[in-house]
């Protein structure tokens, strides 16, 4: 590895750290670098679950406040990102990704467009109900497991899904939730990334840099997002889930 190849691994990993912790999709960025850099896309992608955990891990310390009060809502829903993240991993390592690939544009644009009428859609459910839709919903706990499966197979924009699927089926201000997102994600990656150390061949170079820098860009994400009123929030999590869904599209079509 040359010093230069080094330098764009870093800086692709606080890239990453950082648009994790406010949307969720650095993996667009780290993992097209990887392969650019002629690292086979197996490799990379294990290289680069694993070296973004440090980073989750900084997002979460970040948005420690907006977690107060989220303890029973976090260890039900983290119960399913980490058996869903466990069948997504044990997925990327027995099974070809065609299918995955044609379904997760679709995915993300469908997670967009929740988002994009979460208001409508959350006060809609709360008319039908009659109360607030605070607790914890079947169908919520159902497609967090299946988004944990994504996010143990690939995890690219496994955030802007959660959140969307938060934002319409909890009640609850969208940055607290957006917290609860960053727990989510780091379970998946953090179940996915120990399996790949346990059964697969990790770069460890990779990893180490793009944990180095998915630490540094974690924080400063967190003192972004925090600050960001949640309306601004909503539109950049759409339109940087539209964008991603679009890359995925034309490079894996």
């Amino acid at each position: 590895m040359t010093p230069l190849s080094a330098l764009a691994i870093a800086a692709a990993g606080l890239a990453a750290g950082f648009v994790n912790v406010i949307v969720g999709s650095g993996s667009l960025i780290t993992f097209p670098t990887l392969l650019a850099l002629g690292y086979p896309p197996v490799l990379a992608n294990v290289s680069n679950t694993v070296g973004l955990v440090p980073g989750s891990v900084s997002g979460v310390v970040a948005y420690r406040p907006e977690l107060v009060g989220q303890r029973s809502r976090l260890l039900t829903l983290g119960s399913a990102s980490l058996l869903g993240s466990l069948a997504g991993a044990t997925l990327l390592l027995a099974l070809p990704g065609s299918v995955f690939r044609a379904v997760v544009p679709v995915l993300i644009v469908v997670a967009c467009v929740l988002m994009a009428l979460q208001p409508r859609v959350t006060a809609w459910m709360t008319a039908r109900s009659g109360d607030a839709v605070d607790r914890i919903h079947p169908g919520l706990y159902v497609l967090v497991l299946l988004t944990g499966v994504y996010g143990g197979y690939f995890g690219a924009a496994q955030g802007v899904i959660l959140i969307a699927l938060l934002a319409i089926f909890v009640d609850d201000d969208l940055q607290r939730l957006n917290g609860a997102k960053n727990v989510l994600a780091l379970v998946a990656n953090l179940v996915a990334g120990l399996v790949f150390v346990a059964v697969s061949h990790v770069s460890w170079s990779v990893a180490g840099l793009i944990a180095l820098g998915s630490v540094i860009g974690g924080q400063i994400g967190g003192r972004v997002g925090r600050r960001i009123p949640d309306r601004v929030l909503r539109y950049v999590i759409v339109g940087v889930g539209l964008v991603v869904a679009a890359v995925l599209a034309v490079e894996w079509k």
